[in-house]
């Protein structure tokens, strides 16, 4: 089905099915209820699931097939941004173009940016992406105001009126794709939930989808084995005769497209940008998302980029009165301690139950997320071996 089979197949439908889904998987608690802070049915978060997914699949080609670490790629994702803002702008309100344009313009830039990065391997490699990423983001706050508009950044005004679309004077224009507008949803309630459908939801979900295809026909295609083998060992290739630097460009340009188009979509879901996306810390971000999903595998960066925006827009809510209605079943003292003990790890105090997590998945799961899954996947397929294998040994012994 699609050129894809077996495993990457039941991975690819999984992966639809959970994009397609997603506004009723991630409402399970009923609106009223006291669990409806967990919720993540709404489409500002989803959006942010499904686009961070991209940027961390595309991140995973270059970092889980190469071995090559990146600390640069937001500087791809603020490229594709400003793309993706001026076509708006300037020619159409309609997302594709504006697409198109970002990711054109990251893989232009990835390929400067590569060429001269991957003159070197390792440690090197990683701290000149950073300082081509560091260098982007100076020149977009500073250097090329008149282009980036510096600190405050672009936007879509209502003195804008792009060639293709038209707006009325002092109206302010619209993302949307082919006339439905990225903003539109429609709200479905059945007894106490509530479920909202999107449509700049579905479209990055689709987009998602298509991309994290692409990425499965990459991983097993030859040009996939190649970058396979430069991660392996890379001077026995150079020794075969076979030149590495080809496939790493190559690899690199895809991965800093699929950043280009994660900004591209960010800014068809909210019509602003800034220097910001290009800090290093944003970079960060995505090697973190990788890493914990599980670096190499199809499926990991999607779940790993799922966790962390979860963690910073749920977890991240949680305070103290809201620890406070947790345990107000307990006494007095017992309610004061627990919510002391708890309140360090939540609210603003996320990234050090993170952080906590980031250590315990690289000591005990190098693998990430996907290789607990297995782990427990395993145990489970143990525990029904050892039960089949116990009621056939009991069939086989002979009555008395």
């Amino acid at each position: 089905m699609l050129g894809i089979k077996g495993k990457d197949l039941s991975v690819f439908i999984l992966v639809a099915v959970l994009a397609l889904l997603a506004p009723f998987l991630l409402n399970p608690f009923p609106v009223d209820s006291a669990m409806a802070q967990f919720n993540a049915g709404y489409p500002d978060l989803m959006q942010r699931f499904v686009i961070f997914g991209i940027f961390a699949i595309g991140f995973n080609i270059l970092f889980g097939l190469t071995g090559y670490l990146s600390f640069g790629h937001a500087a791809f994702l603020g490229v594709g941004s400003y793309a993706a803002i001026w076509m708006m702008k300037l020619v159409s309100l309609n997302i594709v173009p504006g697409i198109i344009m970002a990711i054109v313009f990251a893989g232009l830039f990835s390929v400067l940016v590569g060429y001269i990065s991957l003159r070197r391997s390792g440690i090197y490699f990683s701290i000149l992406t950073l300082a081509f990423a560091q260098m982007s983001y100076a020149l977009a706050y500073s250097v090329l105001t008149p282009i980036t508009g510096g600190e405050t950044g672009l936007q879509i005004k209502p003195g804008d009126t792009p060639l293709l679309s038209n707006v009325a004077e002092g109206e302010i224009g619209r993302a949307n794709f082919f006339g439905l507008e990225m903003s539109d949803s429609s709200v479905i309630t059945l007894g106490g939930w509530e479920f909202t459908m999107n449509v700049g939801y579905y479209v990055c979900a689709v987009v998602m989808i298509a991309a994290f295809y692409l990425a499965i026909r990459i991983f097993r295609s030859p040009f996939g084995m190649m970058l396979r083998a430069v991660k392996s060992n890379q001077q026995r290739m150079n020794y075969t005769g076979l030149n590495s630097k080809p496939y790493t460009l190559a690899a690199f340009v895809i991965s800093g497209m699929y950043a280009g188009l994660a900004g591209g979509l960010m800014v068809a879901m909210d019509t602003q940008v800034g220097p910001e996306r290009m800090f290093w810390t944003a970079s960060g971000e995505v090697v973190l998302m990788t890493i914990l999903g599980g670096a190499g595998t199809l499926i990991g960066p999607v779940l790993g980029a799922g966790f962390i925006k979860y963690m910073e827009n749920i977890v991240s809510k949680i305070n103290s009165t809201v620890l406070h209605e947790w345990f107000a079943f307990l006494p007095d003292g017992m309610e004061d301690f627990l919510v002391t003990i708890f309140y360090p790890f939540v609210g603003k105090g996320w990234h050090l139950t993170l952080g906590l997590m980031f250590m315990a998945v690289v000591i005990f799961l190098p693998g990430g997320l996907v290789q607990g899954g297995q782990k427990i996947a395993a145990m489970f397929r143990g525990k029904k071996a050892a039960e089949k294998d116990g009621k056939t040994a009991n069939q086989q012994t002979p009555a008395e």
